[in-house]
């Protein structure tokens, strides 16, 4: 056994991006990539365990069942009988081998061709009323296998006086099965785009901020019909008029170029050159200089912040008056002409250029919210809601007594914290609040002695009746490599061998152990 000396450094960074302070050790980092990465995961193999022989199944393989739901920052409220639908609508994406896996299995217990599909309902949450209404969703599936669902209906009318809300997301197959219920972020209501002069002093959600997510939007003539939307297909942008693509919006520095570009911190204003990279794609836009747009005119001499719904044009930087612009669904450059009968610049208008309709957008914050679940150990009857979220992790304590607590949304008495594939004694403290007892390395398996690199092991939730909650956060143990000077470690160590691993055993015994958590 290892020594209880043990050394442990946390670093809750919770932002994809966030700087992270240089340390000679391990850090914690959420991974860019969506795919799981190969993790430790041998363990004992004379322990017999059903569950966790399951869960080690699913990390090698891993057949997570995902449900990703899009949505604007705010929504303009209806007044009378008009209906102002959310634009952008909400969408909603299903994706995960899971997916295919549980439709097989209900598709071979009912023998029907029609039980098995996924449908769904959106509305808003009631909060005690009668008029909530709902839309019912239809999910198409996609080049990329991912199914696809959009609530184009949806509005709030002048009778709900709330002034923020969330969106509810029922899903079902079709044989009647409840899958589980999903609710979006928290929407701000407001009555129509602030048209005047925004202050810092009161921006937040109305004024946009470096690094978070827009969508853009453009009406031809203003009809709504008309309505298309930035998005990226096939690597390449485009105005689609059935999806929406959700952008970054980076405030860059007014020197970077295409391929490397500073980001800034601070809230948007006009004259700034930014950068809009897809979340989906990562592919970006060169650096183009956003521009407030008043009546159809680019206005050169603005540089009040940026706020919601808030019309808008980007002109390319260091071009001759070029502008982003859409021609049915393409995405194209538009140049404002010279100085002609109804044209800019003019002398008289050197403050302001006349763009055409398709270099006009509207550009609105977006949030995401991502639920990741996995029936692929027990046939679940029950809904999978609510599905836990992970947001922080805080580690106290050492030795035989290291505890981690799991911060984060819906959690309940019935799940257990699972460190890759060792189950972690669990202690519910709250909705928003788990505490467990860190495992000792040496539950990973009998090869750990000989270990000289760190191990990371993910970590999931576990509902009761096995369905498995996965997360973007793993925990690393990792071994200080403080060996006596001029002392030999041998690569190859025979396991027969009681001098050798006696040795090795009091060499682990003066090496701390630096537990670490990643998120």
């Amino acid at each position: 056994m290892i020594s209880d000396k043990e050394d442990m450094e946390m670093n809750p960074q919770r932002q994809i991006g966030a700087a992270v302070p240089a340390e000679p050790l391990t850090h914690p980092c959420r991974p860019r990539s969506r795919s799981p990465p190969r993790y430790w995961v041998r363990s004992n193999p004379y322990q017999t365990n059903p569950l966790r022989d399951g869960v080690r199944r699913y990390l090698q393989l891993p057949a997570d069942q995902t449900v990703l739901i899009l949505h604007a920052k705010v929504a303009q409220k209806s007044y009378g009988n008009e209906k102002r639908f959310f634009c952008p609508p909400p969408c909603v994406y299903l994706s995960g081998p899971g997916w295919k896996l549980k439709q097989e299995q209900i598709k071979a217990r009912d023998l029907g061709e029609t039980g098995f599909r996924v449908c769904g309902y959106m509305g808003l949450d009631s909060m005690g009323s009668s008029l909530m209404e709902t839309q019912k969703l239809s999910f198409e599936e996609q080049p990329d296998a991912k199914g696809f669902g959009c609530a184009k209906a949806l509005y709030i009318s002048d009778a709900d006086k709330r002034k923020h809300f969330r969106l509810v997301l029922k899903l079902f197959f079709s044989n009647g099965q409840e899958i589980g219920t999903f609710h979006s972020k928290l929407i701000k209501v407001i009555s129509k785009p602030s048209q005047k002069k925004q202050s810092l002093k009161n921006t937040d959600p109305v004024c946009i901020s470096s690094g978070s997510k827009v969508s853009l939007f453009n009406r031809l003539r203003s009809q709504t019909v008309s309505t298309r939307y930035l998005s990226v297909e096939g690597g390449a942008f485009i105005a689609s008029a059935r999806q929406w693509a959700a952008f970054t919006l980076h405030l860059a520095d007014e020197h970077c170029t295409r391929s490397e570009f500073p980001l800034r911190e601070g809230y948007i204003r006009y004259g700034s050159v930014v950068q809009l990279v897809c979340t989906a794609t990562g592919i970006t836009l060169p650096p183009l200089i956003i521009r407030k747009v008043t009546k159809q005119y680019a206005m050169l001499d603005v540089d009040e912040p940026i706020s919601q719904l808030h019309k808008c044009a980007f002109q390319f930087q260091g071009s001759d008056r070029m502008y982003l612009c859409l021609s049915t669904e393409k995405v194209i450059q538009f140049q404002v002409r010279q100085c002609e009968e109804e044209a800019s610049p003019c002398p008289k208008e050197a403050n302001r250029e006349l763009l055409n309709d398709g270099s006009c957008w509207t550009i609105i914050g977006t949030e995401m919210v991502e639920y990741t679940f996995s029936e692929s150990l027990a046939c679940v009857r029950e809904p999978v809601s609510p599905v836990p979220l992970i947001t922080a992790l805080q580690l106290t304590g050492g030795g035989d007594v290291a505890m981690l607590e799991v911060q984060g949304e819906h959690f309940h008495a019935h799940l257990k914290v699972w460190f890759g594939d060792v189950e972690a004694e669990t202690m519910y403290r709250s909705p928003k609040s788990l505490v467990c007892v860190v495992p000792d390395v040496s539950a990973f398996g009998s090869d750990w002695r000989w270990l000289r690199y760190p191990i990371t092991v993910p970590l999931l939730l576990i509902r009761d009746d096995g369905l498995i909650y996965s997360s973007s956060f793993t925990f690393t143990y990792t071994p200080e490599q403080s060996f006596i000077p001029g002392q030999q470690v041998l690569s190859d160590v025979p396991q027969d061998s009681d001098k050798l691993l006696d040795s090795i055993h009091q060499e682990f015994t003066r090496t701390n152990f630096h537990l670490f958590m990643q998120s």
